[in-house]
């Protein structure tokens, strides 16, 4: 136990019990005429036992001895002992005044030491830059409130003991307004309450989870913005109490978790191209509002999420464009196809894979022969592609089992490119029955390529070796060239030379990438709005 005489600097408060106080707490009696010194009961608690308090001249060191009028009182009060080491590291303050400090904490930094973190602190830099809190005893000196290592945002600090008091009380009583932005995973509703207790997860030590008769946890939520296509969603997050991990905790709670949060259901995996954009919890403290515990003025600060947040939003909302080209046998998809893949642009053809599905031991060639039999699918060699096709002319319910058969290896494939390709800004896959087989729902733009009909015969003749009535027929089974046209959102003409087909093509890129821009900024548009405001 530390004792008065070990300190070198101290100040002595000698105080006379007035008259009216007869048998009152020693401890109450002292927290009520020191409250005016920022020293609060339990404070006053600890210097009574630690031998700091003299009645009549006698040490007392029970916070609960009566005492009466007329008894002299003598409190030391030792300077306190803080052993916080201040160093330098940026700290963004967005206001200072004699009283607080209201600053912008960046992601990634400890509000306070701890077991794990004993340096490298919010409160290590404060000491180096705002020196004054190190008059404030602990180790948490002037804060009065935190937020999570990987959560980023507004956070008010006391610079002496009465005003942290007085912040403190604020906040255990709920008058102080705090508001914080949240990228979730999917479209949650537009509003809503979470009032689902919290407490340790029995199952996980270390997080935290909705558990029956826990504490009281009450959150709100409102949606600001949501991705079309349901990837993520942008929502404002009020607490009403301060329990651990409580936004995470809810959010998650209800199905929406907060990307990058790997604690609570939102993580990415480590190979995921998302992986670099998401990885921390995006959880940012935007909103505060107060009354100053000095001025009693109403205080209320706002301030945008960090580039991270835009990051994720821009690579969530830019992902893959999917573009898909098509047309009729013969208009030239492929030489489009090869023109692209010279220039670097990922490519895919549905014809390529149907020719890896047909040889001998691939799945389309075992589906195809548990059907049809050797006939189609021969113990040595690969499809039968005439006598396969000579079925299908035969009867339409063959030509559909045969889609039904192969299609859906061929789409697993077409979902593998897309996924192998997440990180580029657009990747074209060549598919031919696009629209007959309804995958146009799955793509974001589609370009078709359109040629004159007699250009587009001649070649399916030389090329393919086509007769007319083959060709008739191969038309007859897809949309009309003008239907599948009305259906694209770009169309390549095909009906000169391989020059201007490559100059189609750099077009072709141009409108792409300018899609993908505008889409961008949109969306980027709308919510910078939405956080401005």
């Amino acid at each position: 136990m530390t004792t008065p005489e070990e300190y070198s600097d101290f100040f002595k408060i000698k105080h006379r019990v007035p008259a009216l106080i007869d048998g009152v707490r020693l401890d109450k009696h002292l927290g009520d005429i020191l409250k005016n010194e920022s020293i609060s009961r339990e404070k006053v608690k600890k210097l009574i036992k630690d031998g700091f308090v003299t009645v009549d001249d006698e040490k007392c060191i029970k916070p609960k001895n009566k005492i009466f009028t007329g008894m002299k009182i003598i409190i030391t009060i030792p300077q306190v002992q803080n052993d916080i080491n201040p160093e330098e590291g940026d700290v963004e303050i967005l206001h200072r005044d004699n009283d607080i400090i209201v600053i912008n904490k960046e992601a990634g930094l400890t509000v306070h030491p701890c077991p794990s973190c004993p340096e490298g602190t919010l409160v290590h830099r404060l000491a180096h830059s705002v020196p004054q809190i190190t008059q404030m005893e602990g180790l948490r000196p002037g804060i009065v409130h935190r937020i999570d290592k990987d959560t980023s945002g507004l956070l008010i600090v006391a610079l002496n003991e009465k005003t942290r008091l007085t912040l403190s009380d604020a906040f255990a009583e709920r008058i102080i307004s705090k508001e914080y932005l949240a990228l979730v995973h999917g479209t949650p509703p537009e509003s809503g309450e979470i009032m689902e207790p919290i407490g340790r997860d029995p199952k996980m030590k270390v997080r935290m989870a909705v558990v029956p008769e826990s504490k009281e946890a009450h959150s709100s939520y409102r949606t600001l913005y949501s991705d079309p296509k349901g990837k993520f969603s942008l929502v404002a997050v009020k607490i009403f109490t301060g329990r651990t991990h409580q936004i995470r905790v809810h959010m998650s709670h209800i199905g929406y978790p907060i990307w990058g949060d790997t604690l609570y259901g939102g993580g990415v995996k480590e190979n995921s191209p998302l992986a670099p954009y998401a990885s921390r919890q995006m959880l940012h403290a935007w909103k505060l509002d107060f009354e100053h515990p000095t001025t009693k003025e109403t205080m209320s600060f706002t301030c945008q999420p960090p580039q991270d947040f835009l990051a994720l939003i821009e690579r969530l909302t830019v992902s893959v464009q999917r573009v898909a080209l098509t047309g009729m046998p013969g208009c030239g998809k492929s030489v489009v196809l090869s023109a692209l893949a010279e220039k670097g642009i990922a490519t895919w053809s549905a014809d390529s894979i149907v020719n890896k599905l047909y040889e001998n031991g691939a799945d389309g060639w075992y589906v195809l022969r548990g059907r049809f039999g050797s006939d189609v699918s021969p113990d040595e060699g690969p499809v039968n592609r005439k006598v396969l096709f000579a079925r299908m002319q035969e009867k339409k319910s063959s030509r559909n089992e045969v889609q039904q058969l192969v299609h859906p290896l061929i789409l697993h494939d077409l979902m593998r490119f897309w996924q192998e390709h997440a990180a580029d800004p657009f990747a074209v896959a060549e598919i031919p029955l696009l629209h007959e087989s309804h995958w146009d729902r799955d793509v974001d733009i589609i370009a078709g390529v359109r040629c004159d009909k007699e250009s587009r015969q001649s070649r399916l003749q030389k090329v393919r070796g086509w007769d007319e009535d083959l060709i008739a027929t191969m038309d007859s089974w897809q949309w009309t060239e003008d239907d599948k046209m009305k259906a694209c959102h770009i169309i390549l003409e095909n009906n000169g030379s391989l020059e201007a087909l490559n100059q189609s093509v750099d077009k072709f890129i141009d409108a792409i990438l300018r899609v993908r821009t505008k889409k961008l900024q949109q969306t980027i548009d709308a919510i910078t709005v939405l956080w401005s405001n």
